[in-house]
């Protein structure tokens, strides 16, 4: 009875350090910079692009990391897609279409990881713009606004600097951050 009691508690706080990630992650991708001042499309898509872009640094800090570390990794990414699914289904999707637009947004985002990953370890500002400005506007979209592809890329290229200065530890405590969009300019 006891160990049962301890293993509920364990299950509760991986619980919370999880959610916590995920939701600084999310917080960091609704940044209101992203959308009105770099044109971001503020559209599920446009938002789904955003939280790729975090969580997409997020794995980028945690690819070497000790096991614990990517033991938290895998349930981030697990509710990363169950939030992704959750919102195609508000978006009226039914049942059936599910699976084929999740199989599409997961070639998406893990498709975007490759490059934005690429660029950072090169250092290559630049190749990381040309991708965002790619991914986020693709060809044939008709934006609201342009994309600052120079902005984002920098903030990326800042916030992956500032995310290799986190510790393993930090990370286990659910004490993720990002910087301030408007801030690490």
């Amino acid at each position: 009875m006891i160990l049962a009691l301890f293993r509920q508690k364990a299950a509760s706080a991986n619980a919370r350090i999880v959610n916590t990630t995920f939701e600084t992650i999310v917080a960091a991708g609704r940044q209101p910079v992203l959308y009105a001042n770099w044109g971001v499309p503020d559209t599920p898509l446009g938002r789904y692009e955003s939280l790729s872009l975090h969580l997409i640094l997020f794995l980028h800090r945690t690819r070497e990391a000790s096991e614990n570390v990517k033991a938290l990794e895998q349930d981030v990414v697990d509710e990363f897609f169950k939030d992704i699914d959750h919102s195609v289904r508000e978006l009226g999707v039914g049942d059936a279409g599910v699976p084929k637009r999740m199989k599409k947004l997961g070639k998406m985002f893990y498709g975007r990881m490759g490059p934005y990953w690429e660029a950072i370890d090169d250092n290559d500002e630049a190749s990381l713009e040309d991708a965002i400005t790619r991914n986020i506007m693709p060809e044939g979209s008709k934006p609201t606004a342009p994309i600052d592809g120079k902005a984002l890329a920098r903030y990326m290229m800042k916030s992956a600097e500032h995310l290799a200065t986190l510790s393993d530890e930090t990370l286990l405590n659910g004490q993720l951050s990002f910087l301030d969009a408007e801030e690490g300019q």
